[in-house]
């Protein structure tokens, strides 16, 4: 579903993205993590089809990350923190323009569907300007499926949340999982990142370890002598790639 070989991206001199190469499959939840700045949404933008490689190569869901950018961007589903919900519209106004710009077959249907999904039955009349963050936050999940995407990009999309809407949003995630959606994730919350099946960890725009958090957890183990926390691997490989 996402093939990377040598992706990377420059502002004048500075590399955002320093030749990232990574593979990720259908129905697989990864996550990448690094601290500000490490290159996380740069490569997510280039990932969407917003951001034109300066070097290497890619494709997303089989299309080609140079030629396809605006094919790509109407095949996926992408939310970020600062989600992009119209304010002066109600809850059910807001899904059913997503549902329209995409095309969506039996629009009411489906915003029925995911009202019903993200329990926004008592809301779906009010503007999203009068609503809690934790609820915005579900009508931008929804919003960002409402079209059924293969691919679902969350760019640190729960970062505030409380915890009953993470263990929402999570909970779908899991479901979509299981039905083929490929997830991309990043996030600061290592309890969220210990969900993903992979994770891949960055450092100033380049790709310093990556796998399953068991498998990253035991390396670490082995090389320390001591059991290890997923927080302790992201400072391991940190550290290590200072003193390189």
């Amino acid at each position: 579903m996402i093939e990377l070989d040598s992706l990377a991206k420059r502002f004048g001199s500075f590399w955002a993205v320093d030749h990232v190469s990574l593979s990720v499959g259908k129905g697989e939840i990864y996550g990448l993590l690094g601290a500000n700045g490490a290159g996380k949404t740069t490569l997510i933008r280039m990932i969407c089809g917003v951001l034109t490689p300066t070097a290497g190569k890619g494709q997303v869901l089989g299309l080609d990350l140079r030629r396809e950018q605006l094919k790509i961007r109407q095949q996926i589903g992408y939310m970020s923190q600062k989600f992009s919900l119209y304010r002066d519209l109600t809850v059910e106004e807001n899904l059913l323009f997503y549902a329209r710009i995409y095309g969506v077959d039996r629009p009411k249907e489906r915003i029925a569907s995911l009202i019903d999904q993200f329990s926004l039955h008592q809301v779906k009349k009010q503007l999203v300007s009068a609503l809690g963050t934790g609820v915005r936050q579900r009508v931008a999940f929804g919003c960002a499926l409402v079209h059924q995407p293969a691919l679902l990009i969350l760019d640190e999309a729960t970062s505030g949340a409380d915890l009953f809407t993470r263990r929402l949003f999570w909970e779908h995630l899991y479901q979509l999982a299981e039905k083929g959606t490929t997830i991309l994730v990043t996030t600061h919350y290592m309890d969220e990142a210990e969900r993903c099946h992979r994770i891949a960890l960055l450092n100033r725009g380049k790709l310093i370890a990556e796998g399953k958090v068991s498998e990253l957890k035991k390396g670490v183990q082995k090389e320390n002598r001591e059991k290890s926390s997923l927080e302790d691997v992201f400072f391991y490989y940190m550290n290590k790639k200072r003193e390189a």
